[in-house]
């Protein structure tokens, strides 16, 4: 029974999840409200899942890559409803519920090697993968091309060009205001974000049926992938915790997504990322 129960606490993880990130980047008291029973009881369920399987096993210490990563992520969510009891923080589930639902839904699958019925189900979620990171990684781009744009015509207006001279700004005449260069770049930062999101999770079903199985959380690219949604969440809440506007914010946005870049061709030319053979 403790599957069930491991399985149920999913879910709710993944409910509280979703509506932290409404209570927290846009102040919205009834998603905090929200996240807080759904996260609290996920958290319950967790419990009593862990207790179970610790007693139907006749041990006191988990055993296994799945048991660890789900008394981890058990932990983690601890972690947050103390820091949340002691300083009504929040804040941290922005990045503690969605680390616990990373860790929770692999053994929640099962404790055998997860398998699809079928190879057109597997080719499926395999397509579901790629185009969601496709979908992230492009809206990535247009994001560090709308914060680069905002710098050039931040930098054309404060030349103060002249009517009828010359000026190297010129040529960009045709850039769009600073108002909307910087939409247009928070725009496809948060439309990224979710595709990142789901693009994550289909990867770490995918990957359990490679050589990698129960341990991709030890396996360096795999690490590097969540390493670079942690970089994206953090971006995002800075952009609103903050409220970042202008140049600061154009910075901030492109050296963060350079680094995501350089860490996307990390991944890119990884034999693990191909998921081959089975």
């Amino acid at each position: 029974m403790y599957l069930l129960w491991l399985r149920v606490a999913a879910v709710l993880y993944t409910a509280g999840a979703i509506a932290v990130f409404p209570a927290v980047l846009y102040s919205q008291e009834r998603w905090r409200k929200w996240c807080v029973h759904l996260a609290g009881m996920a958290f319950f369920f967790h419990f009593v899942s862990v207790v179970e399987m610790l007693a139907q096993a006749h041990r006191l210490m988990p055993v296994g890559e799945r048991e660890i990563e789900s008394l981890l992520g058990f932990a983690v969510a601890g972690i947050f409803f103390l820091v949340w009891w002691l300083y009504d923080g929040i804040s941290l589930g922005i990045f503690a519920l969605p680390a616990t639902f990373f860790l929770v839904f692999i053994p929640a699958l099962g404790p055998n090697r997860h398998r699809f019925p079928s190879q057109s189900v597997y080719n499926v979620w395999l397509v579901a993968h790629i185009v969601a990171l496709l979908l992230a990684y492009a809206a990535l781009f247009f994001s560090l091309v709308a914060s680069m744009l905002y710098l050039v015509q931040e930098r054309r207006i404060k030349s103060k060009i002249k009517p009828g001279k010359t000026s190297k700004w010129g040529s960009f005449d045709w850039l769009a205001p600073l108002d909307t260069l910087e939409r247009v770049a928070l725009a496809t930062l948060e439309f990224g974000f979710p595709c990142m999101t789901v693009g994550l999770i289909l990867g770490s079903v995918l990957v359990q049926e490679t050589s990698v199985g129960a341990s991709y959380f030890v396996n360096p690219n795999i690490l590097a992938a969540y390493v670079m949604w942690a970089i994206y969440v953090t971006l995002l809440f800075v952009r609103h915790s903050r409220g970042l506007r202008g140049r600061r914010a154009a910075y901030i946005s492109g050296a963060a997504l350079i680094v995501m870049m350089a860490v996307w061709c990390v991944n890119f030319f990884s034999q693990v990322q191909r998921f081959g053979p089975k």
